[in-house]
């Protein structure tokens, strides 16, 4: 069998090749488009539509075709997120039984363009019917759609940035910011807090930061390299080493912490005293005074107190009111939790 020939030189010389100068034509293009958006958009339309969604007895569904449909989806999912009832609604398989879910306490906010999306026409009677509260949000000054709805927001576009002014490129801009703006707007008025959104996020690093706390985290019990103060150095290196977690936690008789001996403490030992090392015990040469930490702290602020100055630290011993040892929370321990 023959093999492929290679290109030839000419061609590979019209390959072609993206221009700095219009790159940077096209970005300024847009951000002109979308200057046009913010300084021609209907405040009084944006507030109306936006207090109809806070008010919303039932769910918000969102409905579009094709790039207005990814960004009717985004939206809802936006509000999921906020902890507000949402959903995507498909006008193809609305008509084939999904409208069911529809009630008259639900709004439907449809998001077409050009208002003239002939699924969203077809959509709109049968979702009269069921009772529910319509609203189309439209690029187009007069349309099908607004008119059969209930009301209508008016998102201003100057034009695409598609040279044929074809590709919706623009205007799924604008419908996402606007979308994603009112989300905020409505996150604002209900209240929402820190812990509540974290909440709705619990797999994330967001939700993790917010509701883990330490002793959610941590080390405890025979897990812990724990060892008495007039224990000889040379006889804890097993423990030492082998709990993962670079340090050994030195307590009393009650499992006080007294303080801790590290890794970095035994080479430095080692390094200043020899064979003289034999003979030393941990609580000889242990830091009495180490940064620890409580169980109920946030496992961020565990992080944070790691990296504080002078110097981080890989662990924090974790004690309760009476200084009793009770874990220890590691740096890799959080890595892997996902903070």
């Amino acid at each position: 069998m023959g093999s492929l020939p290679s290109p030839s030189p000419d061609l590979c010389e019209k390959d072609p090749k993206i221009d700095r100068n219009e790159l940077l034509r096209l970005f300024q293009s847009q951000q002109k488009y979308l200057n046009f958006f913010f300084q021609n958009l209907d405040l009084s339309q944006t507030l109306a539509f936006t207090q109809t969604l806070l008010n919303a007895k039932g769910t918000i569904f969102f409905s579009g075709v094709g790039k207005s449909g990814f960004v009717a989806q985004k939206i809802s999912q936006t509000l999921v997120s906020l902890g507000i009832r949402s959903s995507f609604l498909s006008p193809v398989d609305a008509l084939h039984g999904d409208i069911g879910i529809l009630s008259p306490a639900d709004i439907l906010v449809l998001f077409s363009k050009s208002g003239n999306t002939d699924e969203l026409l077809r959509l709109v009677p049968c979702a009269k019917a069921k009772g529910a509260y319509l609203i189309s949000v439209t690029s187009s000054l007069s349309n099908s759609l607004m008119d059969l709805c209930d009301s209508n927001v008016y998102l201003p576009l100057e034009r695409e940035l598609c040279p044929f002014d074809l590709a919706p490129v623009t205007s799924t801009a604008i419908q996402m910011v606007f979308g994603d703006t009112v989300a905020i707007a409505l996150m604002g008025a209900r209240n929402l807090t820190k812990e509540e959104y974290a909440a709705n996020h619990p797999a994330g690093r967001i939700g993790k930061s917010l509701i883990f706390k330490v002793k959610d985290v941590m080390k405890k019990q025979e897990e812990l390299p724990a060892c008495k103060e007039g224990d000889l150095i040379m006889d804890q290196l097993v423990e030492l080493t082998s709990k993962g977690c670079g340090c050994l936690l030195v307590i009393d008789d009650q499992y006080h912490l007294i303080g801790t001996f590290t890794d970095g403490d035994l080479r430095r030992t080692l390094k200043a005293s020899g064979q003289g090392i034999f003979k030393l015990t941990v609580g000889e040469m242990c830091n009495r005074n180490p940064r620890t930490i409580g169980p109920d702290a946030m496992a961020v602020e565990a992080m944070q107190k790691m990296e504080s100055p002078p110097s981080p630290v890989q662990f924090l011993p974790v004690i309760n009111d009476q200084n009793i040892l009770i874990g220890i929370i590691t740096l890799h321990g959080l890595v892997s939790a996902g903070l």
